[in-house]
């Protein structure tokens, strides 16, 4: 997966970037207390455990 289709997975699901600094992304969304640490490299692939990482911190399921 890359970075970018994991973005677009995270707004999917209602997230929102909440601030920037850099290539760092903070992503969060009502009823979801904690924040969403992305560190974005466009096109790049995430790698595996990071892509796990991300997700189960967002609480979504992988398909």
């Amino acid at each position: 997966m890359k970075f970018s289709e994991l973005v677009r997975l995270l707004e999917k699901e209602g997230f929102k970037i909440v601030k920037e600094k850099g290539s760092i992304r903070y992503y969060g969304k009502t009823g979801w207390n904690k924040l969403v640490r992305v560190d974005y490299h466009g096109s790049k692939e995430v790698p595996k455990g990071t892509c796990h990482a991300i997700l189960k911190s967002a609480g979504i399921k992988k398909k």
